[in-house]
């Protein structure tokens, strides 16, 4: 359609003969220079807020939250999954984020057919409803948007083909066009069969960039040669995906261009003019100044962000040397404590540890005064080991209440894990620094997620002796083995595809790989039977065992 307005009596656009005020209203070349400049620089703001906002955000941690809920419904996680797609699709919801999030969960070939089956089965509902449930409510709908009648009338014309290139070219929002096909002449199984098939190379392409994303994290404890080789076979065939469905894309608009008036014939929407460039271009800078916003705060709250979603991910290094001729700090006070209320199995006698507060406060007293910028490396441990586990005894007895406290969790969150009260060698933390800042990230040593106990009988066993720099590394040895013996923390049968682990294997995953490259591979270490299932070839599929977070007092010993 020609938008110039030609006069009666002449040849020329009546643009042309504006009067001067009018002339004066319309843009300069300066102005509309500086509007693409401006644009382009709230875009960069905006796409750097997201940037932050992402590595801000807990993505590692929220993936693997994913990966092992659906893991703990076994055969039942991709028909969940497929339900919360079903109803977001339903609610309007977008669903690329779910589509990426089955990329990464399911891994590519089985994410792309359950978002496949899943996509396929919310457009054959929706249809379903407009057509015979809400036709009223979802006409009503299609009436304030005028492309649903070109649409509407290009199905009647093209029938499934005009679907199918919908599917391939979006004109119309995947939520929203499922409800208004329902409305058009055309038939159920056309309708349902053109969508699943032109529908598949946009969900392969978000399938592929989750699954990309999920590559990547997995790859972030590897060397840097297969880090790199991994990440850059995953890239390239990304990148042919992206330029072949591009490509159809394109073809697929041309096409659409020739039946109906959706998409103008050199490939750009039509717009109303409640749609305007400039009025969209003016949400820009409220949209880029709110993301900074954002960002700012989510760089400020990266930890509490962090926390939401269990502990972080942390590169595991060693920070000190041995001293063999160094100090050696006195633990024998909290170890007589140990032998004389903890039993076989670490369940705890409370009721006599509260008699003894006194010795328990002593000790802790003398942890104040430990030489910590002279210890070696496995006095030092052992010294952040026994504080961990001593504070925490402290902090039961303070809310025991006679008996009443059922678990470390029924504390109030401010008194416990985040409380900055815990004093050792003149430096105060709280217990989730003593693990997170001080243990974790300067010691390689995964196995003292098997000696830190937060007093809940889901935790490994409370030693019934303190540690010591000396026989450091025979205590955690047998800590660890201890851990996979017992059916409460690790099952796994010989031939069976299936083993069972506590979730400190869960939550701490990348410590375990960093050091031996998989969950597994360190399980095998102390679990002969799955050493020789790993060394066959066999690859169990993991589940996690229920977290008991009940107290680990002797009243819930077996």
């Amino acid at each position: 359609m020609n938008t110039e307005i030609v006069s009666p009596n002449a040849s020329i656009p009546m643009s042309a003969t504006l009067p001067p005020a009018n002339r004066h209203n319309q843009p300069t070349a300066n102005q509309g220079r500086l509007r693409v400049t401006m644009t382009w620089v709230w875009l960069a703001v905006i796409a750097v807020s997201l940037l932050f906002i992402v590595r801000a955000l807990p993505a590692q941690e929220a993936l693997r939250l994913l990966q092992d809920t659906v893991a703990d419904l076994g055969m039942w996680g991709p028909v969940v999954f497929g339900l919360a797609y079903l109803a977001a699709g339903l609610l309007f919801v977008p669903g690329a984020a779910l589509t990426l999030a089955a990329g990464a969960i399911f891994g590519l070939l089985a994410g792309t057919i359950i978002v496949s089956a899943a996509s396929t089965l919310t457009a054959a509902v929706a249809f379903l409803i407009a057509r015979y449930a809400a036709r009223r409510r979802v006409a009503e709908l299609a009436g304030r948007r005028p492309r649903f009648a070109a649409i509407d009338e290009a199905i009647g014309a093209g029938g499934w083909r005009i679907v199918a290139l919908l599917r391939l070219s979006p004109a119309v929002p995947f939520s929203l066009g499922n409800y208004l096909y329902g409305l058009t002449a055309i038939r159920f199984w056309p309708y349902v069969l053109a969508s699943w098939a032109f529908m598949l190379p946009g969900t392969f392409l978000y399938v592929y960039i989750g699954h990309l994303g999920a590559a990547g994290i997995a790859a972030a404890g590897a060397s840097p040669a297969v880090q790199t080789g991994r990440l850059a076979l995953l890239v390239t065939g990304l990148a042919a995906t992206v330029v072949v469905t591009a490509y159809v894309t394109r073809l697929a608009r041309r096409a659409l261009a020739q039946h109906t008036a959706v998409i103008r014939s050199d490939g750009g929407e039509r717009r109303s003019p409640r749609a305007t460039p400039a009025r969209r271009l003016r949400l820009l800078p409220l949209v880029a100044i709110l993301l900074a916003a954002g960002a700012v705060l989510a760089r400020a709250q990266r930890s509490r962000l962090q926390s939401l979603l269990g502990p972080p991910a942390i590169k595991l290094a060693e920070a000190y040397p041995e001293r063999p001729d160094g100090p050696i700090f006195d633990h024998h006070p909290f170890d007589a404590l140990l032998r004389k209320h903890v039993s076989a199995g670490g369940w705890v006698d409370y009721d006599g540890l509260t008699k003894d507060a006194a010795s328990l406060d002593a000790y802790l007293v003398s942890l104040k005064t430990a030489p910590w910028d002279e210890l070696g490396r496995d006095e030092r441990l052992a010294l952040l080991i026994n504080a961990y586990n001593a504070f925490t005894l402290k902090l039961i007895l303070e809310h025991w209440d006679g008996g009443k406290l059922k678990s470390i969790k029924d504390i109030p969150a401010k008194q416990r894990w985040e409380a900055v009260r815990w004093d050792v060698g003149g430096h105060t933390w709280s217990l989730n620094q003593i693990e997170q800042e001080q243990i974790r990230p300067k010691f390689r040593e995964p196995r003292v997620h098997f000696a830190l106990v937060c007093a809940a009988a889901g935790c490994p066993p409370l030693r019934a002796e303190a540690y010591t720099g000396r026989r450091l590394e025979q205590q955690l040895d047998e800590q660890a083995r201890y851990v996979h013996q017992h059916s409460r923390w690790f099952r796994y049968a010989a031939g069976s595809g299936q083993v069972e682990l506590t979730r400190l294997y869960s939550w701490y995953r990348g410590d375990f790989e960093q050091v031996a490259g998989s969950v597994l591979a360190f399980a095998a270490r102390y679990a002969p039977p799955l050493r020789a299932a790993l060394d066959a070839g066999k690859h169990p599929r993991i589940r996690w065992l229920k977290y008991d977070w009940r107290l680990n007092r002797k009243e819930h010993a077996p």
